[in-house]
């Protein structure tokens, strides 16, 4: 049997360059096509967003999934679970949190903690916390997507942060809260979702579940990926979600945390 991750590098092998005619026949009687935005288009275009890497001439098209199943069950256990497991965890790491945030503001300028706004389910906005990990002046010439290691504004602790992952413990609220889920999608900011639909066509389509703390794409490559590889482990997700994949990718996200892999 194929395994998840296996499946989304398949996918995307049949997708990366094709046109919407070309890809429909190769994929037999999927349907894939341009997503409907769940976000407003604002007038100010994705130009002011810096992407480390060229942007492709290639065009992509994302598998539209139209309204997915509910699934009642698993939505109960997967929300039961995240209050949970939340819970345990702020009140168990609310002490290392207050000591890292004391190192991240005594070891660079800027506050201890980065607030910013993402789209969460269906596209709603909400706001995501983390440690802080960069420069204060990190966005000084716009939004700009993470270069992983090789990102100079990248504090020596941040970096620290980052492989370790601690970056994200204060997204544990986010979780207790609803917005956010554990397993899921990693949120984007509403102009990096403009700047990919311009070629990954259909890029909002991950809008359709929660955003999550850790997911598919990434214990598979993680920043390593471009939007057009991570958005097919993420459509993956969507349609195979389940109790066991998500216990699965828990599991797996323990071992990236320790071999730092996909971790910038």
């Amino acid at each position: 049997m194929m395994k998840e991750s296996e499946k989304a590098e398949e996918k995307y092998r049949i997708l990366a360059g094709k046109t919407e005619n070309e890809v429909r026949p190769a994929v037999g009687n999927e349907t894939i096509g341009i997503a409907e935005q769940p976000f407003e288009r604002r007038e100010e275009t994705a130009a002011t967003a810096v992407l480390p890497f060229e942007r492709t001439e290639e065009e992509y098209y994302v598998e539209k999934l139209g309204q997915i199943g509910k699934k009642p069950f698993y939505s109960f256990v997967k929300r039961l679970f995240d209050i949970f497991a939340s819970g345990i965890g702020i009140l168990l790491l609310f002490i290392p949190m207050l000591i890292i945030a004391a190192v991240v503001a005594c070891s660079s300028k800027g506050g201890a903690f980065y607030t910013q706004e993402r789209l969460g389910l269906n596209g709603r906005k909400f706001k995501l916390v983390k440690f802080r990990s960069m420069r204060k002046d990190a966005e000084k010439n716009g939004a700009q997507w993470s270069n992983g290691d090789q990102d100079a504004r990248i504090t020596k602790v941040g970096r620290f942060l980052r492989k370790t992952r601690l970056d994200e413990l204060p997204q544990l609220f986010c979780i207790f809260i609803g917005t956010m889920t554990i397993v899921g999608p990693r949120p984007e900011r509403e102009i990096f979702y403009e700047k990919f639909e311009e070629y990954v066509h259909g890029f909002s389509e991950r809008l359709k579940v929660k955003p999550g703390l850790t997911g598919l794409a990434q214990i598979n490559g993680g920043y390593d990926l471009k939007p057009e590889e991570k958005v097919v482990y993420d459509i993956e997700y969507i349609k195979t979600r389940s109790i066991r994949l998500d216990l699965k990718i828990m599991f797996k996200t323990v071992a990236v945390i320790f071999n730092h892999k996909g971790a910038k």
